[in-house]
């Protein structure tokens, strides 16, 4: 009987083996791990967003029951413990380095920003230690909050840190000045637009937790903590804070339950527990509580923006001017200086051929949540700018929207295509995700659909956005030399056991992308081994090598990448051992589909038989090929991976209410060679759930003395499937010429692609109300507003609610 083997390889869209332990409820999270002798910690944080402490009474908290011990900052500071480190340092106009405060674990001096944390409590049981900490008495001095941009930037504004006393951490620019005003000078038309892009609470699904555990016998500290790169918090909590030699430091990162950036982040609770787990000899932990997330967990996007636009009377795009101010919060997060400058600034070419660009971004200090990177950090607000400006340009131009996108595009012929600001595009064929794009959203027939709309007494629009993002941020080398701390390759272990089962391990982590499945089908198609025996192993320094874990949809195009050099190096040393068992020449020795062979006989040796003979050398050059087989590679990328595509949104407004109803919703992505497109189509739909809470419900509100106003789901809208319709995705590949796998990455395309998608339609909506511009979130008030108070929509801030 002949058995049809399932193809599993690249490709396929096969089940996602991981599924089934988290739909059994089998999956193990770090709130779900408790240890022997486990304490527990509740921190008090300030109610105030700008204020200088004073006494902070803790002998009451510290005698209350099963409590073990109180620590403030001074404590801390006492013990020698450091404060959070950056990962990024930016250099600005003149070489003037950022402004760089100390981001104490615990506050010391002053506290800036509601939920900076001031006490730690460690007691039997959480209910003791959250009791404990309503007990200890703090003497704040209230300080004037600075809780927006213009707040922070306006003449005569208080200091939120003595090391930047007009609140600016950095003034930073790319690009030729000179020559972008040379351009100006010469336009027909020059388009200005200004725009928020407002801020957002990550609200992953499993909030934080950490567990801290200490070995008095070998002086050893474990760490368990959702994190999305184990390594990069031993090397920035061992390094900076805890000051441990790092083989005395272990992270681990059980299944993670969603991240979307904010997991990437050394975070104060992570030392805490970590810290006194080793003063107390017992093991420490803490869970948040999601109000808890809402003012410690670091918030995206709020960038503050003008552009301008230089066109010919053709409407070809000669130059580009931009301003941001960035929000970075009370703090400097991880990462936070490389968002609005090299991960945002850097793409404000797009997909399109302006010849000269100049970006400035100024970074600001504001008595806030620290702001960081958050599903696609800086590219969903360059292309949000860029696509909305192209729309506005059209108008003004008088030209049709597709057109004025085609007549700028890159053109695959044009490809490596070196943009004026810095990046080099290796591949794309913009024309063609926006043909397939507008064909699959029947664009041609939408006016009819339209005037269907206004017989039913609603509102109907179409959006384009034609975007390009950044994957795999690289090289280290170059990556230094723009700030960053760290190296930004990947490793992979591939150990190959006996029988020819193999286990994988990864630098890389996964919080939902389903890595078991699709990095075991790379395996799968490189090495012929089943795809029920390979194993993929992830998030613990104690196994791994070294990583630098899961952010900017990096896992394939740099993970991946590192785990094909691995397979190489075990397929080098396979032909080795099957030349030797079949007395043949190594370089007469192919390989495919799980089988060494002769070339041009029918001798052959399975996968299988060549690990047993590494294990079992009994005829084995043993003098020539060590024993075993495995094998170790690292991947440090040449060039970022871009991937691009084509969003287009329908959406019905309804006048009565101003609700926004989002009707069709069109997506062709280029996100190069697709492993597993069933995975694949679920990254871009989750993106594009986000990118739609973005336009349309989700916004961070502070008031004006610093109190967050959206801190719990009571006031903070998330989307749900009532604001979704059923997504058309398709993909159209051009491979990545730069890694052997020719992937891009699909992680985050859909939440940058879909926001201007999305305010563009509602701008169409509604034109016949005068109307060019809308902050998003365009929330029913806001339109309500916009078509029964004759607001134009421009002059009502993001936040009118």
């Amino acid at each position: 009987m002949n058995v049809t083997v399932p193809f599993e390889g690249i490709g396929a869209s096969v089940r996602r083996k991981e599924d089934l332990r988290f739909l059994t409820g089998r999956g193990q999270y770090t709130d779900d791990l408790n240890r022997p002798g486990q304490l527990h910690a509740w921190i008090l944080r300030s109610p105030h967003a700008h204020a200088r402490l004073g006494r902070i009474g803790t002998a009451a908290a510290a005698a209350m029951p099963g409590v073990l011990a109180v620590y403030t900052g001074q404590d801390l500071a006492a013990a020698g413990l450091g404060g959070l480190p950056c990962g990024w340092q930016v250099t600005g106009k003149g070489g003037k380095v950022m402004a760089e405060p100390l981001h104490p674990v615990l506050a010391t001096g002053k506290v800036r920003h509601v939920g900076d944390p001031v006490a730690l409590v460690v007691a039997e049981t959480r209910a003791q230690a959250r009791d404990a900490a309503e007990a200890i008495e703090v003497d704040y001095a209230p300080l004037p909050a600075i809780a927006t941009i213009g707040a922070a930037t306006a003449p005569g504004a208080p200091a939120l840190h003595d090391e930047a006393p007009d609140n600016i951490c950095f003034d930073w620019e790319i690009g030729d000045a000179a020559a972008t005003d040379a351009a100006f000078a010469r336009a027909h038309k020059v388009v200005r637009f200004d725009t928020t892009n407002n801020r957002l609470v990550p609200n992953a699904m499993e909030p934080r937790a950490a567990l801290g555990e200490y070995d008095p016998n070998s002086g050893e500290h474990t760490l368990w903590t959702t994190s999305q790169n184990p390594h990069v918090i031993r090397l920035l909590m061992g390094a900076f804070v805890l000051k441990v030699p790092e083989h005395k430091l272990r992270v681990v990162a059980l299944d993670v339950g969603g991240g979307f950036g904010s997991k990437i982040y050394h975070y104060a609770e992570e030392a805490l527990v970590t810290w006194s787990a080793a003063q107390l000899k017992r093991p420490v932990k803490w869970t948040a509580e999601r109000s808890e997330s809402f003012v410690s967990d670091a918030h995206g996007r709020d960038h503050v923006t003008h552009a301008e636009l230089a066109l010919d009377q053709e409407g070809r795009f000669l130059g580009l001017r931009v301003a941001t101010l960035a929000n970075m919060g009370a703090y400097l997060s991880t990462f936070a200086p490389a968002v609005p400058t090299y991960l945002s600034a850097t793409l404000l070419a797009g997909v399109y051929t302006t010849p000269v660009i100049h970006g400035q971004v100024k970074a600001v200090f504001t008595s806030t949540v620290p702001v960081d990177a958050y599903r696609g950090a800086g590219r969903p607000e360059t292309t949000y700018l860029l696509e909305r400006l192209v729309d506005v340009a059209a108008r003004e131009m008088g030209m049709d929207r597709t057109e004025i996108r085609r007549k700028n595009f890159i053109r695959p012929d044009q490809f490596p295509y070196q943009t004026p600001v810095a990046l080099q595009y290796d591949s794309g064929d913009y024309e063609a995700t926006l043909r397939i794009a507008l064909d699959a959203a029947d664009f041609a027939g939408f006016e009819a659909r339209r005037a269907e709309a206004r017989a039913r007494g609603k509102l109907r629009g179409i959006g384009i956005s034609t975007y390009l993002e950044a994957c795999g941020i690289a090289p280290s080398k170059l990556v230094g030399q723009l700030g960053a701390r760290a190296g930004l390759y990947e490793v992979a272990n591939i150990r190959v056991h006996p029988t020819g089962s193999i286990s994988v391990f990864t630098g890389t982590h996964s919080h939902g992308q389903g890595h078991e499945t699709t990095f075991a089908q790379l395996v799968t198609e490189r090495l012929g081994v089943p795809f029920d025996q390979v194993e993929i192993v992830h998030g613990d320094t104690g196994k791994i090598p070294f990583g630098m874990g899961t952010y900017g949809s990096r896992s394939l195009a740099v993970g991946g990448a590192a785990m094909v050099k691995a397979m190489d190096k075990i397929i080098a040393k396979g032909k080795k051992i099957a030349a030797h068992l079949m007395e043949a020449a190594v370089e007469d020795i192919e390989f495919s589909d799980g089988q060494f062979r002769v070339a041009g006989t029918d001798r052959s040796k399975a996968f299988a038989e060549i690990s047993m003979a590494a294990y079992v050398p009994h005829d084995y050059p043993i003098d020539e090929i060590e024993p075993g087989l495995e094998e170790t590679a690292f991947y440090d990328p040449k060039n970022f991976t871009f991937p691009g595509g084509c969003h287009i949104c329908e959406v019905e407004i309804d006048p009565d209410t101003g609700e926004v109803a989002v009707v069709n919703f069109t997506a062709c992505d280029d996100v190069g060679r697709v492993i597993n497109p069933m995975i694949v189509e679920g990254q871009i739909q989750g993106g594009l759930a986000q990118g739609i809470g973005q336009a349309l419900i989700e916004h961070t509100v502070y008031d004006r003395d610093g109190q967050l106003l959206s801190a719990s789901f009571n006031d903070y809208a998330m989307p749900r499937a009532k604001d979704l319709p059923s997504f058309q995705v398709s993909t159209s590949a051009t491979l990545c010429t730069h890694n052997p796998l020719g992937v891009k990455g699909c992680g985050e395309v859909g939440a940058i692609g879909s926001p201007p998608a999305v305010m563009n339609a509602v701008v169409d909506a509604l034109r016949d109300y005068g109307v060019t511009h809308v902050e998003m979130p365009a929330t029913p008030v806001k339109i309500w507003s916009i078509i029964h108070q004759g607001r134009s929509g421009a002059d009502l801030p993001a936040a009118a609610e």
